[in-house]
């Protein structure tokens, strides 16, 4: 079992498709995320295997998931996503304990920010802009530790793929301090 698993770590790390999600697989493994917030679900493969990933390598600890998402409020032009519905679906088979939180970001991180304490692993989809992403910044900072990654996806501007970059503590302070003083 202990050689299934490495290799599926490998594989997801390093052969995976999409390129993009392959550098959120080698951090749950260097870093042995048990928390992880999606903002953005879509498809739900990407949330299955980080899930699984995280299980594999927890030795029995609970995996704890969370995910914001505008579920059914999609508007018809947004890129395709899951209903609330198939997502507990699809992720209630999983070992972790999963949340899914409909709603904006914004919105959706005033109301549980507080219980969503402690995160490994922020990913934000690239269904998301910085208007969009705006108030949501103000809540995001009391959600992490100091080991805390925090990825943003956009659009390659090359190619129809994702791209994936880190969001440093001092981009997440500066986006949170600029949400305070829209609010004030």
């Amino acid at each position: 079992m202990l050689i299934a698993s490495r290799f599926k770590q490998l594989y997801l790390s390093y052969f995976s498709k999409p390129l993009s999600d392959r550098v959120i697989y080698r951090t749950i493994a260097r870093r042995k995320v048990r928390r992880i917030v999606e903002i953005g679900i879509g498809t739900g493969q990407r949330t299955r295997r980080m899930i699984d990933l995280a299980s594999r390598l927890g030795q029995g600890e609970t995996i704890r998931y969370a995910a914001i998402d505008l579920f059914e409020s999609r508007s018809p032009d947004a890129s395709r996503g899951l209903s609330l519905k198939d997502a507990h679906r699809l992720l209630q088979s999983t070992a972790a304990k999963v949340q899914l939180i409909p709603g904006d970001p914004a919105s959706a991180l005033a109301r549980w920010a507080n219980s969503l304490q402690n995160v490994d692993l922020v990913v934000i989809a690239a269904d998301y802009d910085e208007k969009a992403l705006a108030g949501a910044w103000f809540y995001l900072p009391r959600m992490l530790h100091a080991g805390s990654t925090v990825y943003l996806e956009s659009r390659a501007a090359d190619s129809a793929g994702m791209a994936l970059r880190v969001a440093g503590r001092s981009e997440i302070d500066q986006h949170a301090a600029a949400s305070r003083r829209r609010a004030a």
